[in-house]
This record gives C-alpha cells, sequence and structure tokens, in this order.
C-alpha cells in the first residue's frame, strides 16, 4: 500500500533539510566549489538526491545561505528576549553574525562568478540581517546603551571586515577585534 501523500512530503523535507545541513558542513570545510559526491556523502544520499532537491549548484548554494541568513535573522529578537541587556543582545548576534561570515568560503568567488542563479544572494542578506541588527541598535539606543550614529549597515560592514581570517588571523582573533569595535559603539556608563 502507498504511503499517504503528507509522509512522503515529510520524508522529502527532512531529505531536504539533511542535505542543507550537509552541504552548509562541507561549505565550511572545503567552500562552496565542494564536490557534489561529498555533500551526498555525508548528507546519506545519492548524489541523484541531492540534485533532485537542487538542481544546480547555484539552486544548493542559494538554499543553504538562505537557510543560514534566515537563523541569523531569527536570532535577533529572541536574543532580545533571553538577554539581560540590548547591547547583550547585540553581542551575541554580533558574534552569530561573525560566525556566518567565518564560514563561507569561497562564497565571495561565488557571488563575483557571474552565476546569475547567486546574483540575489548579496541582496537578500543585506534585506534579511541588516533590520534584523537594525532592531537590535534600536533597543540599544532605547536604553542608553549605544553611542549616536552607530547603525546597522556599516556596523555590520566593519564586522564583515573584521571577519577575514587568513594564516595569522582566524576566528578568536576576529572575534577579539569585533569585541573591540563593539565596544567603542557602546554609549559611555
Amino acid at each position: 500500500m502507498p504511503e499517504p501523500v503528507g509522509v512522503r512530503q515529510v520524508q522529502a523535507q527532512r531529505t531536504r533539510n539533511g542535505v542543507l545541513e550537509a552541504a552548509a558542513a562541507v561549505f565550511v570545510d572545503q567552500g562552496v566549489q565542494a564536490p557534489v559526491r561529498d555533500i551526498a556523502d555525508r548528507a546519506g544520499v545519492g548524489v541523484g538526491t541531492v540534485y533532485r532537491h537542487f538542481p544546480t549548484r547555484a539552486d544548493l548554494v542559494t538554499a543553504v545561505y538562505r537557510h543560514q541568513i534566515d537563523a541569523c535573522a531569527a536570532l535577533a529578537p529572541r536574543l532580545l528576549a533571553e538577554s539581560a541587556s540590548p547591547f547583550t543582545a547585540l553581542t551575541g548576534w554580533a558574534d552569530a553574525f561573525l560566525d556566518f561570515l567565518v564560514t563561507k568560503h569561497g562564497l565571495g568567488a561565488a557571488l563575483g562568478s557571474g552565476d546569475p542563479g547567486l546574483e540575489n544572494l548579496h541582496a537578500l542578506m543585506l534585506d534579511t540581517l541588516v533590520p534584523a541588527c537594525a532592531t537590535l541598535l534600536d533597543a540599544c539606543a532605547g536604553a542608553g546603551e549605544l553611542r549616536p550614529g552607530v547603525s546597522a549597515y556599516p556596523l555590520m560592514r566593519a564586522i564583515g571586515n573584521l571577519s577575514i581570517t587568513g594564516p595569522d588571523y582566524d576566528r578568536a582573533d576576529a572575534a577579539r577585534m569585533v569585541a573591540f569595535l563593539l565596544a567603542g559603539c557602546r554609549a559611555a556608563a
């Protein structure tokens, strides 16, 4: 007897999510040009399953980063609700944003590749994450915890510039520099 449609849809969504999680992990290790076979192996599926859900590499890259962008944006209101202060929430969000940026090996090259499937990824990131950051900054300003003149896009660009790691500058170094940046944004007590 065939499975009900709802069960198949749930299984397909579970498989899709497994491929997204596997691709995200492989992208961290190998960059966005990693072989699809490595992603399929990590997800425990065949290569055909990956292509059934994501017909092109651009589809897969976009889906992975859309999922991670949405998660980073959703973190802002949760941190505001759970943190002792808006500035503590901002600090937690900046750390998550830093993680997002540090783990995007090869994304810059992919964005500049001319692949039309990736053209909107940068805009998607800005359209989603700038408002999330602005919400945190507004809360900080309302609590008197932020210097005047700090706005979301320049702050995010600064964090982005500080997140470029290399042989003599790793994630811990970037986190330390972002902490200095945020300390400079904080209103004097």
